[in-house]
């Protein structure tokens, strides 16, 4: 294990601070289970803080995603099993609270497939851009525009679908 400054120290805790509620709803997206996705996040940072964060990477937010969805499928490859996501969970903690729009949404996004939604999520919580998500997901980023335009389109006809109901 490295020995790490105190400066080296401080840039993995404003890293935490910086990105860990957006690391963790993107893993809750991909794992459907947010205390997994808490471990996973945890891990990463518990390594930058024994091995130090790479010296080299340039886009550390997008190196951040990458190392946490490479967690998450490490995990998921070591369990041989997949977790059901919990529809009662909270994914969105507005500070006014309407449950009834949360559930909406949070159905919305479990209705997309896995590839839209894991765009959505890091595109619009994550705050990547499609360069960033298409370096992630091993795609171009035109196939990242194009997963995020069908599902905005998939979200829209959903919720104008509900706004003709009433």
């Amino acid at each position: 294990m490295k020995q790490h400054s105190e400066a080296e120290a401080a840039r993995v805790e404003l890293l935490y601070r910086q990105h860990s509620a957006a690391l963790v709803l993107y893993a809750t997206a991909i794992a459907g289970e947010r205390s997994r996705a808490q471990d996973i996040v945890h891990e990463v940072f518990a390594r930058f803080m024994e091995e130090g964060v790479a010296s080299h990477v340039l886009d550390i937010k997008a190196y951040l995603f990458a190392c946490v969805r490479n967690g998450m499928r490490n995990e998921t490859k070591r369990m041989q099993r997949n977790v059901e996501f919990d529809p009662k969970f909270s994914w969105f903690v507005p500070p006014q609270r309407d449950f009834a729009a949360e559930r909406q949404l949070r159905n919305a996004l479990l209705a997309l497939s896995e590839e839209q939604r894991e765009v959505v999520v890091m595109h619009i919580w994550g705050e990547l851009t499609f360069a960033q998500i298409a370096e992630i997901l091993d795609a171009s980023a035109n196939t990242v525009a194009s997963r995020y335009r069908y599902a905005l389109a998939s979200l829209r006809d959903v919720f104008h679908a509900k706004e003709f109901s009433l």
